[in-house]
């Protein structure tokens, strides 16, 4: 069952940029599975594999804006991918609730375990080194600046950041107050360090000080 749908979630991603392509939905998975792995509550880990594989199949629809919103579409569309391959109704409706929720800037909260987890593996693929370069390869593919001394942090009043530089600050460093397990949030402390320390090493090097 998890190879079918495997199977049918990756057409989604033949076309999708670096930031949102089959290798962050394998490594959303590996990281899944360490959250599992240091959970101490039973988890049902079959859900959790299958919202994973499905959670970002409507997210090259959103950037090309044929759609809204790719959690909301990606839960729909999931469904009948899952019981086309026997998935009962319970599970469907749990694994749908993991996609609807798992979306950084929806205003919906996970309210299982599961989906929690799912949202916890999702964002910590956000930060660290892989999510400075997710952040360089997203903006490089949608054109906006890697970084603008005329768009300061300050003067910036857009939620996510106008350069790559500025949503670095707005979102990405934020990601570690959006972690719902304890787990996720030691992880999270981790790489936000990282990120931290990228971002003082870049502010002076635009300064020309190293």
């Amino acid at each position: 069952m998890l190879e079918a749908v495997r199977t049918r979630a990756r057409p989604y991603f033949e076309d999708a940029p670096p930031a949102h392509d089959w290798h962050h939905v394998e490594r959303v998975e590996t990281l899944a599975k360490t959250l599992i792995d240091r959970h101490p509550d039973p988890v049902d880990e079959r859900i959790v594999q299958l919202a994973v594989l499905l959670h970002d199949i409507g997210r090259e629809r959103e950037d090309r804006g044929e759609i809204a919103d790719h959690a909301q579409w990606g839960a729909r569309e999931a469904e009948p991918i899952l019981e086309d391959v026997g998935v009962d109704a319970d599970t469907i409706e749990a694994v749908s609730h993991c996609i609807r929720t798992h979306r950084y800037s929806n205003a919906l909260e996970p309210e299982t375990l599961e989906a929690k987890l799912v949202s916890d593996a999702d964002n910590l693929d956000a930060l660290g080194a892989v999510g400075i370069a997710r952040v360089f390869a997203h903006g490089g593919a949608h054109g906006s600046a890697m970084f603008d001394p005329e768009t300061p942090l300050a003067a910036d009043e857009t939620t996510a950041g106008k350069t790559q530089y500025n949503h670095i600050h707005r979102k990405i460093l934020e990601l570690p107050e959006r972690m719902y397990t304890d787990a996720g949030a030691e992880l999270a402390e981790t790489r936000v360090q990282f990120v931290r320390e990228y971002l003082e090493q870049f502010d002076h090097e635009i300064h020309g000080e190293r």
